[in-house]
C-alpha cells in the first residue's frame, strides 16, 4: 500500500509542483509523509496501520518526483549527474540504517518492535524540512513563472556570484531564451507530454521505460523479500544477509558517482545492465540444473552472486535512472513528464511487491503461486537484457551539457547511439530574438561565412589577409572571465 500510494504521489507531483514552486511542494509532502508517519506509529491495528502508509506513500512519490528535480534544476551541468546520483546514495544509506533498526529491533516482545523503526521515519522527515527552509528556489522554475529577478537572486546564491557576474547573466539569459524557444513549440499540457516538440513523446517513453525496467532488474524483490527468500533457501542468518546486501548496495553506489559524468550515462547503464544479467542467469541456470541437490552449494552461489548484482545496480541502474529523467525533459513539461515517468516505476514497484509471493512462494505457503523459486531470476535476467538493447536504441547521451542543450540534442542526433558525438551549437537566445541560431542554419550561399554565436562550440573568423584564424570556444572564455571564483562547491 505505501507502493500504491507513491504512484498516487508521483502523478500528484507536477500539478503542485508548478502551482506551488519544487520547494514549498517539497516541503508539503514532507508535512504529508509525517501525517502518515504518526498514523503508522499510533496503530494498534492492520487496518490503521495500512492506512498510515498509504498516506505516507503520497508523500514518499510526490518527494521521489520533485526532489530530483529540484536537484538538476539547480545544479550547474558540470556536476548534474553526480548530484543526481547523491539523492541514490541518500536512499541506500537510509536502507541501510533501516536494516540495522530493523535487526536491533524484531525480537522486542512488545509493539515498540514496529513503532520504534516507523517512528525513526519522523526524524529524516524533520531533517528535509528544515534543509529546505534555507534553500532557494530553483532559477528555471522562476523563469517559467515570470519572475527574472527571482530567478537571477536564486541562481546567483547558488553559483555563488555577484548577480551582475558575466557569466551568471549569460546563462541566466539562456534559460531564459530556451524557455521562450520552447513555449514557442507548443504549450505545456499534459498532451504536450506525449505529442510535444521536439520529440516529448519519445522522451517520455524513454523516461517511462527506464523507470519500469529499474524495477524489472528485480531490485526489489531482493529489498522486499530478501529475508524471506534467503530464510526459504535454506540460509541459516538471514537478517544478517539481508544487512550485508544493504551494506554492498550503499558502498557501490560510490562508483556510479564517480563515473557517471566520464563515462557517461548510457555507457554506465550498459555495462551494469549486463552485468546483472550475468548474475542472475548463472544463480537460475545453476538452480535449475541441480533441483535440490548440493543446497549448500547453492545458498553459497546465491549469497554470492545476488552481492555482486547487488554491485551492478548500485553502481548503475540505481542513480543512473534517476539522472536521465531529471535531465532530457524541457522545462516547459519537465515536471509533468518526471511524474508520469517516476509513477511508472512505483505502479511496478507495487506490482512486483504484490506479485512476489505468487511468483516464488510454495503451493502450500502462499495458494496459487508458480513456485519458481530461485528461477524467478530467469525472469529479471531476461528483463536485463532487455534493458540493454532499450538503451543502446533510445537513450541519449545527457552528459557534459546543459538541460537547455539537451533540446538540440533531440532535435539535431536522429539516433541514441550518434549522441555520445553531438556537439551543442545553438544559441536560444537568438532562437528567440531572430527566429533562428547562426550557428545552427546552415548558409545558403557558399561565399558567405556564418557569424559565430555565443554558445558555439568553436568558430574561425576571418583575419584581413584571409587567413582563417580559430577562436576559442565558449566554455573557454566563460572560465576566462569567471577570473579567480571559488568552484569547488
Amino acid at each position: 500500500m505505501l507502493s500504491a500510494g507513491t504512484a498516487v504521489g508521483a502523478l500528484l507531483a507536477a500539478p503542485v509542483g508548478d502551482l506551488y514552486g519544487r520547494r514549498r511542494s517539497l516541503i508539503g509532502a514532507v508535512m504529508v509523509f509525517c501525517v502518515g508517519a504518526i498514523f503508522q506509529v499510533c496503530a494498534t491495528n492492520i487496518a490503521m496501520l495500512v492506512a498510515g502508509r498509504t498516506v505516507a506513500g503520497v508523500g514518499v512519490g510526490t518527494v521521489s518526483v520533485l526532489v530530483p528535480l529540484y536537484q538538476s534544476e539547480m545544479a550547474p551541468k558540470w556536476i548534474r549527474g553526480t548530484l543526481v546520483c547523491a539523492y541514490q546514495l541518500s536512499i541506500t544509506v537510509g536502507l541501510l540504517a533501516a536494516a540495522v533498526v530493523n535487526i536491533l529491533t524484531h525480537d522486542i516482545p512488545s509493539a515498540a518492535a514496529y513503532r520504534i523503526p516507523m517512528g525513526l521515519q519522523l526524524t529524516w522527515a524533520c531533517v528535509l524540512a528544515l534543509g529546505l527552509l534555507i534553500l532557494p528556489e530553483t532559477p528555471r522554475y522562476l523563469i517559467k513563472r515570470g519572475y527574472k529577478e527571482a530567478a537571477a537572486l536564486s541562481l546567483s546564491r547558488l553559483r555563488r556570484l555577484d548577480i551582475t557576474h558575466p557569466a551568471l547573466v549569460e546563462e541566466l539569459a539562456e534559460i531564459d531564451a530556451n524557455h521562450h524557444y520552447e513555449m514557442a513549440l507548443g504549450s505545456d499540457t499534459y498532451r504536450d507530454v506525449f505529442f510535444g516538440e521536439p520529440h516529448l513523446g519519445r522522451r517520455t517513453l524513454t523516461g517511462c521505460c527506464l523507470q519500469m525496467l529499474q524495477q524489472l532488474t528485480g531490485v526489489n524483490f531482493i529489498m522486499y523479500y530478501g529475508t524471506t527468500f534467503f530464510k526459504g533457501a535454506n540460509i541459516t542468518d538471514p537478517f544478517k544477509i539481508t544487512l550485508i546486501m544493504q551494506v554492498i548496495n550503499t558502498v557501490s553506489t560510490l562508483p556510479g558517482l564517480v563515473v557517471v559524468e566520464s563515462w557517461g550515462r548510457r555507457r554506465l547503464l550498459i555495462v551494469g545492465a549486463i552485468g546483472m544479467a550475468v548474475c542472475q542467469l548463472l544463480i537460475a541456470s545453476y538452480a535449475t540444473a541441480n533441483g535440490t541437490n548440493n543446497e549448500s552449494v547453492q545458498s553459497h552461489l546465491l549469497i554470492i552472486f545476488v552481492a555482486i548484482y547487488i554491485f551492478f545496480f548500485a553502481a548503475s541502474w540505481g542513480p543512473v535512472v534517476w539522472v536521465v529523467t531529471s535531465e532530457i525533459y524541457p522545462l516547459k513539461v519537465r515536471a509533468k513528464s518526471m511524474s508520469i515517468s517516476t509513477a511508472s516505476n512505483w505502479i511496478l514497484n507495487f506490482g512486483i511487491a504484490y506479485a512476489t509471493p505468487y511468483m516464488v512462494g510454495t503451493h502450500g505457503a502462499t495458494p496459487g503461486s508458480v513456485d519458481l523459486g530461485s528461477r524467478v531470476f530467469f525472469v529479471w535476467g531476461a528483463f536485463c537484457l532487455l534493458a540493454v538493447a532499450f538503451v543502446w536504441c533510445m537513450v541519449y547521451e545527457t552528459s557534459k551539457i546543459s538541460l537547455e542543450q539537451i533540446d538540440e540534442m533531440y532535435e539535431r542526433v536522429d539516433h541514441a547511439w550518434n549522441s555520445r558525438n553531438f556537439e551543442p551549437s545553438w544559441s536560444f537566445q537568438q532562437m528567440r530574438d531572430f527566429g533562428y541560431s547562426e550557428s545552427g542554419v546552415p548558409s545558403t550561399e557558399p561565399q558567405l561565412e556564418l557569424q559565430p554565436s555565443r554558445t558555439s562550440s568553436a568558430s574561425t573568423s576571418q583575419t584581413d589577409t584571409g587567413v582563417s584564424a580559430t577562436t576559442t570556444s565558449q566554455d573557454d572564455k566563460l572560465i576566462s572571465s569567471l577570473g579567480h571564483v571559488d568552484l569547488t562547491y
